[in-house]
């Protein structure tokens, strides 16, 4: 494999931090290479310096041997560097065809688009692909995965010799990713360089041929991945010792109940479903993409509807048809989509501390307690060791764990009993990871009551006390940490309703009704 792009001494500094400080990285032809870092660690700027976001400060990038200068994104591309960000970039409008060639249409004439010959041309970079995507589908009509196939074939149809993905599983499904991992080894196969960057470190073993660390602003090291171990990249990425210790411990069952789920329905995304969650304990939820684990965690805390079923909450029957509802019943919920429901990214920190409780913080005629605040706010950063230059700092500019430990700090302030976590570590990297465990561990021997949804199965072994296991709805399992392994988590997550029983389900929720 020859070279095909290297930086050398790469610095970058933005008012008062210095982001990048001689940092180098090399990718070969056909090599998949990941980089990989703590959030913070300068992973995403270096690689807005390679695609012309950011200028360098310092240093030199070279191309097939020839230094260039990278002067802005559409420069990149021409010279055949192209990025395939987390949050894809697609207009969902309009059609696989416009998308892949937006501002490059082919056109009759000055003023009209040719359609067919834009269609025929994204067939062939499609085909090219093995994938089967009709280019007239609107994008809007296509899952995240095939999506993420469409920028891929947008930014094969510049040509690209480097491709850079950034966390390109993230949203996706297993079977989605073994797709994707295809993809990727077929570029591989024709001489593309990939750069692969990800918090999922079991999937660095799977498609990387080496792998780039990089910890606050500098270059720690490159490794072939064949020659190294997981723990020894993760010790790597932190230069410290992280907190890896899980409850392996059952439930204690000799505590008392704090939430019981009785005959749970809504429509085809809940189906009968019943459990029960005791003080102290964490509860984990397990399941495929679809499964139901999030319209349950939403049903419960009123920020969806349910058709029928009970809650009690410390032995007595609650009706919750609103947030609001819930919250007054001391329910916390940690949305996986937490910069849409989790925090107001434009307010500070601060105000997103106490906006679950503002009442506590004002008088009877409206003032507001800025001292108060303050030293809650104080009290909760403390708390969860938050890295915050100060209170009044925006959360947009937090890292992704530092936003999730605000809205745990939301809630305890609001002194919730009971917290739902949906996905708490999602695009979290592996050192905050750490913290979070550490923090749900303490919370838990402090006698709060936990709900864990996660997609990652060695996270739901290693926090739970018991495993919920969902499927197409129902709760198809529930396993004792004991007695919880992977492959009987899969078990239950694929025990399919046969159609007699959907049948009868449906029945008897008609009786019901």
């Amino acid at each position: 494999m020859s070279e095909l792009i290297r930086m050398e001494g790469i610095d970058k500094a933005f008012p008062g931090v210095q982001a990048l400080s001689q940092c180098r990285f090399e990718l070969k032809t056909g090599e998949v290479h990941a980089l990989v870092g703590e959030n913070g660690a300068g992973k995403s700027t270096m690689m807005k310096i390679l695609t012309g976001v950011y200028t360098k400060d310092a240093g030199s990038i070279f191309l097939k041997g020839k230094e260039i200068e990278v002067k802005n994104p559409r420069a990149a591309q021409e010279l055949g560097i192209n990025i395939i960000h987390q949050e894809l970039n697609l207009c969902q409008h309009l059609t696989v065809a416009q998308n892949i060639f937006i501002g490059r249409e082919s056109r009759v004439g000055k003023l009209f688009l040719n359609d067919k010959a834009n269609e025929a041309k994204a067939k062939e970079i499609l085909d090219m692909m093995n994938i089967d995507i009709n280019p007239r589908a609107r994008v809007s009509s296509l899952t995240v995965a095939r999506q993420q196939m469409v920028e891929i074939a947008k930014a094969l149809s510049f040509n690209a010799d480097v491709l850079i993905m950034d966390e390109p599983t993230a949203a996706l499904t297993d079977s989605e990713i073994v797709e994707l991992f295809r993809i990727i080894n077929d570029l591989r196969a024709k001489g593309v360089g990939i750069v692969y960057i990800s918090h999922r470190m079991d999937e660095l073993k799977k498609i990387s041929d080496r792998i780039t660390v990089m910890r606050d602003g500098t270059y720690v090291d490159t490794v072939n991945t064949k020659d190294v171990e997981i723990k020894q990249i993760i010790s790597m990425m932190v230069g410290r010792q992280i907190y890896v210790e899980g409850h392996a411990k059952n439930t204690d069952k000799s505590q008392p109940l704090v939430l019981e789920v009785k005959n749970l329905n809504s429509g085809r995304q809940i189906k009968n479903v019943s459990f029960d969650l005791h003080k102290g304990e964490i509860l984990g939820f397990a399941g495929l993409m679809g499964a139901g684990r999030t319209e349950v965690a939403r049903a419960i805390f009123g920020a969806d509807k349910y058709d029928s079923g009970d809650i009690f909450i410390n032995g007595k029957q609650v009706h919750i048809k609103s947030p609001q509802d819930a919250v007054a019943h001391g329910i916390g919920y940690l949305s996986e989509d937490r910069k849409r429901y989790g925090v107001a990214l434009g307010l500070d920190v601060a105000t997103n501390t106490v906006m679950a409780s503002m009442s506590n913080f004002s008088n009877k005629i409206g003032w507001i307690d800025d001292e108060a605040i303050q030293k809650q706010t104080d009290k909760m950063v403390a708390a969860m060791s938050t890295k915050t230059p100060n209170n009044k700092q925006r959360v947009k500019n937090l890292s992704g764990g530092n936003q999730q430990k605000v809205i745990i700090g939301k809630w305890l302030t609001r002194d919730c009993d009971i917290l739902i976590f949906d996905e708490p570590t999602r695009g979290i990297d592996v050192g905050a990871k750490g913290e979070i465990y550490k923090l749900l561990n303490e919370l838990a021997d402090a006698g709060k009551s936990i709900i864990m949804i996660s997609s990652e199965l060695p996270e739901i072994l290693r926090m739970s006390h018991r495993i919920c296991v969902m499927c197409e709805g129902r709760l198809t399992g529930v396993l004792s940490a004991q007695e919880a392994t992977q492959e009987s988590i899969m078990h239950f997550a694929t025990m399919r309703e046969t159609m007699e029983q959907a049948d009868a389900e449906h029945n008897n929720q008609g009786e019901t009704k």
